[in-house]
């Protein structure tokens, strides 16, 4: 970790960034124009996001429409569409246009990620690299019959591939995004280490939205 990175912001420049970036890499050449992102309201579709638009691609997210939340920067996404409300799939299509996605990216699966694989073009990618809804894919998104290729990704699958020597190479344009003010995660209540249990059966009501710093100098 560069001395330069501050404890803040290193403490979550893992898992999230570290996997978005290597999915956007990846998956998102020359030529991908329309890209899906489910949960985009979560920490690593802003990432996302992020690193979409630099590269000149305005994706279009999907999100529960849980009251409260939404995405973090509205200008980053050409169209934010909610499942809860009648009609969705239809506007998503929509979005898309009648060829359908280049890329989705999924951390969602379940009904949710089925539909958003439907709508994703036949010689295109749906990169599933999450389960937040605790139910599988459909199984006809792996029947193939001329539909999208699912892509599985798995960070450690990447991570631990060669003992970790290639680390250093992962993490080098991950640390320039952070540098550059990309890819932070909001930090929330900071808890000293012996305060966590009390902490996590307290009330969720009133917090500061974040994520949860534990400090074991506290």
């Amino acid at each position: 970790m560069p001395d330069d990175v501050s404890d803040d912001v290193a403490c979550f420049a893992y898992i999230n960034p570290l996997t978005a970036t290597l999915m956007v890499d990846r998956f998102c050449g020359p030529g991908v124009r329309e890209v899906v992102v489910t949960a985009a309201g979560s920490a690593i579709g802003r990432h996302l996001a992020e690193l979409l638009t630099a590269r000149g691609i305005t994706p279009v997210g999907i999100v529960r429409g849980t009251s409260g939340r939404g995405v973090a920067d509205a200008s980053r996404w050409r169209a934010v569409i909610a499942t809860n409300e009648p009609g969705w799939r239809e506007r998503l299509r929509a979005a898309v246009g009648p060829r359908g996605a280049d890329v989705t990216f999924d951390c969602v699966g379940g009904a949710v990620g089925g539909d958003a694989f439907a709508l994703t073009a036949g010689d295109g990618a749906f990169v599933h690299y999450g389960l937040l809804s605790g139910t599988p894919l459909p199984a006809a998104c792996f029947a193939g019959g001329g539909g999208a290729r699912v892509e599985l990704f798995r960070l450690r699958d990447t991570v631990q591939k060669d003992g970790g020597r290639h680390l250093p190479a992962l993490f080098a344009p991950v640390f320039d995004n952070l540098r550059r003010g990309r890819l932070h995660t909001a930090v929330g209540p900071r808890i000293g280490l012996g305060e966590l249990a009390d902490h996590l059966k307290g009330p969720t009501t009133g917090r500061r939205p974040g994520k949860i710093l534990i400090d074991p100098q506290r």
